[in-house]
């Protein structure tokens, strides 16, 4: 199977260097210094899982030098979508599956109209992971789990061919009838610990089970409850049972992408994970105080650090 992480951070990075040790034939689109370290020394992920290190790693800037593959794990920043998502079409052919492994909700959405309705299916990754040096990432904790399906609910050749490839690099793996659901499921958590950890610039486990901040947690939570529901998406009757179940077992050392981006002074992904329930929310008519407080407090950040 041939595929293309576009993207070679935390999640384009730990899934690609997994599948390329089980056996794939895995090239990253990157750029800049991390690009040039995978290619003279080779991608590390090291942390919880061990050492995984590929060498030589496939790397290149350019997508056209690559030619049609039968997946592309989509893993840019989700500023970058639609640029990205031009820059990639040499790569897509009349079978290529492009799933989104990004944050916030709206990326298939984005994707369809440059990509077409069939090459686009939905994603979901759940990995704490970042680059800690150009051609190095640091993976927090064990837990590694991808869930993807195609957007319509069918279950197809591509999709189980690429189940059992996850499997076999030895990471949680499921191929889903409802993607749509799975998306706004971790959306429910991932808004919520990406504002949480961004704000107080602490790792989860110093967070949730604080007697004070635990109620921002629930009340975060289940705000996105209630936009999902208005926007007639279907949730689970536990999904908040669920979610904070998850927040209560993630790594403690853990803190969200979001709020890494923030301590390194670098853009943030925040109109698309808070701002994108603020907004949802006014359309909706349904209350969002806690992500209002979230997104109006982490604004003037969104650029990168205030000069």
């Amino acid at each position: 199977m041939r595929i293309a992480v576009v993207g070679a951070g935390g999640v384009g990075g730990g899934f690609g260097a997994a599948l390329a040790h089980a056996g794939a034939d895995v090239t990253f689109i990157a750029r800049g210094a991390h690009l040039a370290a995978m290619r003279s020394e080779g991608l590390k992920v090291q942390g919880g899982r061990g050492e995984t290190h590929l060498v030589p790693t496939q790397a290149t800037d350019d997508p056209a030098s690559v030619g049609p593959v039968d997946i592309v794990l989509f893993c840019v920043k989700l500023w970058d979508v639609e640029s990205a998502g031009a820059h990639i079409k040499p790569m897509v052919g009349p079978d290529t599956a492009v799933i989104p492994l990004q944050n916030g909700i709206d990326a298939p959405d984005r994707l369809i109209p440059i990509l077409g309705p069939n090459a686009v299916m939905g994603g979901v990754a759940q990995i704490s992971a970042s680059i800690i040096k150009p051609g190095v990432i640091n993976q927090v904790g064990t837990f590694m789990r991808m869930i993807f399906g195609e957007l319509d609910g069918r279950i197809t050749p591509r999709g189980k061919a690429l189940l059992e490839l996850c499997l076999k690099a030895g990471f949680d793996a499921t191929l889903s009838e409802a993607i749509n659901t799975e998306l706004w499921m971790k959306f429910v958590g991932l808004a919520t610990n990406a504002g949480m950890t961004a704000v107080t610039r602490l790792p989860i486990g110093r967070l949730r089970d604080d007697p004070d901040l635990r109620p921002f947690f629930v009340s975060a939570c289940e705000e996105i409850i209630a936009v999902a529901h208005a926007s007639g998406v279907k949730l689970p009757p536990d999904a908040l049972e669920k979610v904070l179940a998850f927040i209560g077992h993630a790594p403690p050392a853990m803190k969200a992408s979001m709020a890494l981006d923030l301590e390194r002074g670098n853009r943030l992904e925040l109109p698309w994970l808070n701002g994108k329930v603020v907004e949802l929310g006014r359309k909706l008519g349904v209350a969002t105080p806690t992500h209002d407080m979230l997104y109006a407090v982490l604004k003037p950040y969104a650029m990168g650090a205030p000069t």
